[in-house]
């Protein structure tokens, strides 16, 4: 995937920005608040319809009006070209593909896959395990057909079984587990295949960037013990209804990450779990694109988050996905002319000749 025009339309401090990318590395300095990063955060926002930034979609609404818009012009691997838009007006969101209305926001995601890598991204290690169960669900969501249909249907049947508990409905447990249990299995089978993924590529990735450390091991720990689903819903039944929820399944799941013998957030420092994320993502990545879509690659303030060599190792690796990248900096790099650069000053965008 390669965006070849993107408009951002009171966007945060973004008022009227047209960018023109460079198909493969676009670079974007200025000073800190100058809306660097609200360039990427457009796109995510465009991509997945909410911002890594902040929960309240209110706050990416610009004073200009009471709406803002994101456009991309992008561009299939196989040059086919989609015309994508989103706008939010008040509480209401539209999506557009190709002039056409969208139904669902998803539909944007699967047009526009994208990796970021932001200042928080280290919380993918020691984050909570919802951090990483979201990561997993990206991955299966852009190389899986069926995750997301599976996805919704285990989330519909686990809304229903907690209703069922809130209202001490025993009489019909039964038949809830049993559609909640053939949801959870195959939701489990999705997310452990991509972690064996993830595991068998780890490391080269890790090599690759120069980190440092020793092997990394990753485990799906599927969210419940003992047998299947099944057995465990009837076994803890007694505990679900005393608190009213189910305290067992894949929305209880985590991804292992082991390091020296202990989880990587016990033992490893805050800038190697910056690089271990790095890797996870880059891996990630590449196995998108091995399966399907090239993603873009967004990398917000990379040199804050690294020191140089890491700095030129995560960029390095990137580049060579073939993946069209884009990077925020407060300085001006020393890049090679394969690229476009931009300067960022009180949201104005301009490209650097």
């Amino acid at each position: 995937m390669i965006l070849r025009k993107v408009q951002v339309e009171n966007f945060r401090n973004l008022q009227q920005v047209e960018i023109r990318p460079h198909p493969a590395l676009n670079y974007f300095h200025g000073n800190n608040g100058a809306g660097k990063t609200s360039i990427l955060e457009s796109l995510v926002v465009l991509s997945r319809g909410r911002s890594f930034r902040t929960t309240q979609a209110a706050e990416l609404v610009g004073p200009g009006s009471d709406t803002f818009r994101v456009f991309a012009l992008a561009e299939t691997g196989s040059g086919i070209e989609h015309r994508l838009g989103l706008e939010r007006s008040g509480k209401r969101w539209r999506g557009r593909k190709d002039g056409a209305d969208l139904s669902q926001l998803s539909q944007l995601t699967r047009c526009l896959p994208l990796v970021l890598m932001e200042p928080d991204s280290h919380l993918l290690v020691s984050g909570s395990p919802e951090v990483r169960r979201r990561y997993l669900d990206w991955g299966m969501f852009h190389v899986e057909p069926g995750f997301l249909d599976t996805w919704r249907n285990f989330s519909k049947s686990l809304k229903q079984r907690n209703a069922a508990l809130r209202r001490n409905q025993v009489n019909i447990l039964d038949s809830l587990d049993s559609v909640l249990m053939q949801h959870a299995e195959q939701l489990n089978r999705y997310r452990s295949a991509h972690c064996q993924s993830l595991a068998g590529n780890i490391q080269a990735m890790l090599d690759e960037l120069d980190s440092g450390l020793p092997e990394v091991a990753l485990d799906y720990q599927r969210g419940w013990t003992g047998g299947d689903y099944l057995e465990a819903l009837g076994l803890h039944r007694d505990r679900d209804l005393e608190r009213g929820t189910t305290m067992s399944g894949p929305h209880r799941a985590d991804l292992s990450l082991i390091c020296r013998q202990a989880p990587a957030r016990a033992t490893l420092s805050r800038g190697e779990q910056k690089v271990l994320a790095a890797a996870l993502l880059l891996t990630q990545a590449e196995l998108l694109a091995a399966r399907g879509e090239k993603p873009v690659i967004l990398l917000d303030d990379l040199g804050s988050e690294f020191d140089r060599d890491h700095f030129n190792s995560v960029l390095r690796r990137a580049r060579a996905s073939g993946s069209q990248v884009w990077i925020t900096g407060t300085r001006e790099e020393e890049l090679d002319e394969s690229c476009a650069v931009f300067h960022v000053e009180q949201g104005a965008v301009r490209e650097v000749v």
